[in-house]
């Protein structure tokens, strides 16, 4: 990838995050990334074609960040899925915490049959799979039931936590994925 594609992705990714999708024009990306116009459409067709490049290399980046960061966190995958939300708390702590860039571009872009969407779904659905997994090598019962709930329980705690700018909606869905847990563990044994 050359320099200057690769900067107007991160430019693009941090613009994006802090104003959203609709309040970034191409101008703005290419002013603050300090190449021209001509340049930028000489890398990316059309400003989707830059989003959906900005997408991938977030979910690249964040999927893998977010992944190492929770296998960190215990020894278990029972330690490990409860360790889900201690990342997302510090995820939220951060001063450039502006929610999560998947859901705010599905709020922007919300025609069901988008490239968009399509790379929203699908980085919604490997981090479902990936505690799914975790669910499993934990042996609950049912692992697909409870990491579909703890994906909404973590979903849930972005959407607060970016709403109501408190970084503490992480440990209220770490409690309710305790209590979930707990019983799944259970009914396991």
């Amino acid at each position: 990838m050359s320099k200057k594609r690769q900067q107007l992705i991160d430019t693009a990714i941090e613009l994006f995050n802090e104003h959203g999708f609709h309040g970034v024009g191409i101008d703005r990306i290419a002013e603050v990334s300090g190449v021209t116009k001509k340049t930028l459409y000489h890398h990316f067709r059309s400003k989707e074609e830059l989003i959906l490049a900005a997408l991938k290399q977030k979910d690249s980046t964040f999927r893998n960040d977010f992944m190492r960061a929770v296998e960190a966190t215990g020894n278990t995958p029972h330690q490990r899925l409860l360790g889900i939300f201690d990342v997302a708390q510090a995820w939220f702590s951060d001063q450039k915490f502006y929610g999560c860039m998947f859901i705010n571009a599905v709020g922007e872009y919300s025609e069901p049959d988008t490239a968009i969407r399509a790379a929203c779904k699908s980085f919604k659905q490997q981090i479902l799979s990936y505690i799914q997994e975790l669910a499993e090598q934990a042996d609950v019962d049912d692992p697909r039931r409870v990491a579909v709930a703890l994906a909404i329980l973590l979903e849930g705690a972005t959407v607060t936590a970016q709403v109501s700018q408190n970084p503490e909606a992480a440990q209220a869905a770490r409690q309710t994925a305790e209590i979930l847990l707990n019983a799944a563990t259970r009914k396991a044994a």
